[in-house]
């Protein structure tokens, strides 16, 4: 049970972010950028053919992390060399989001809100775009001060145009290293070592191993896809499992359980 709940750690893109809205995917952040703003016609097709390509790699249950791995650098890779090769202007962004179809789960906001008004740091760590993700999230009027997160991030020139991406590469499936090299990061938020991990991937439960002192971790998976193929290994890694659940209904009521349990508390010890 997680009791004084000190961080949330949280994947993204099909997370926080809906899978599917009214029959139709929801764009990640690198596929926002797919957007005639920001990118001609040319590499709309690209971006197509490596989605195509290198997804079902990512979701393929008969393959481990490792096997994956390799796959998983050379399709973010590619994009970010796509994307870079476009010449993205940075004040164009906004618009895209905008324009997107970009939704985030049923019940996204009460949890932003409630993590703000508990003060409990939410950590976003995601292996889309850093500077997309901020953008959706402060449209939708949930970028607290709580916030902090962990992405790939734009590199743009003295005159807006992107140049490169900083940093490490973060992807699907390397996200412990992530974590780690951003131990520091993760320590500095953390007051309790109680951690609630929210994620739609095996590569997520990683996400939290920087988080050195760290003993009660509650992780909930959303299974979005090829659920019957992928429910077995879910199941065996996630204390909660979401099948196609597009709400943030459960993590909410934890959240409002931890509450209640502490204001109860509080009030035992008057």
């Amino acid at each position: 049970m997680l009791l004084l709940l000190s961080q949330v750690i949280s994947d993204f893109d099909m997370t926080l972010t809906k899978f599917a809205h009214k029959g139709k995917r929801v764009p990640t952040t690198h596929n926002i950028l797919n957007n005639k703003l920001l990118i001609d016609d040319d590499s709309t097709v690209k971006m197509k053919e490596l989605f195509n390509t290198y997804y079902p790699i990512e979701i393929d249950a008969s393959l481990n992390p490792e096997e994956k791995l390799p796959y998983m650098v050379e399709w973010w890779t590619k994009v970010h060399d796509l994307l870079i090769q476009q010449r993205i202007r940075k004040d164009e962004m906004a618009r895209a989001v905008r324009e997107s179809n970009a939704v985030l789960r049923e019940g996204c906001s009460a949890f932003f809100d409630c993590l703000a008004e508990q003060r409990v740091p939410l950590l976003i760590f995601s292996a889309g775009v850093g500077d997309i993700l901020e953008e959706v999230i402060r449209q939708n009027h949930v970028f607290h001060p709580n916030v902090h997160i962990i992405s790939n991030y734009m590199d743009f020139d003295h005159t807006g145009v992107l140049q490169a991406f900083k940093g490490q590469l973060i992807h699907s499936y390397n996200k412990r290293a992530g974590a780690l090299s951003h131990g520091a990061t993760l320590r500095e938020l953390h007051g309790q070592p109680n951690v609630l991990l929210l994620g739609d991937s095996l590569g997520d439960l990683s996400m939290a191993d920087g988080v050195s002192t760290a003993q009660n971790i509650l992780t909930v998976g959303f299974l979005n896809d090829q659920v019957e193929e992928r429910k077995e290994s879910f199941l065996n890694s996630f204390d909660i499992v979401l099948l196609r659940d597009e709400t943030m209904d459960v993590p909410n009521a934890i959240l409002r359980f931890i509450v209640s349990s502490e204001i109860s508390k509080v009030h035992r010890e008057k």
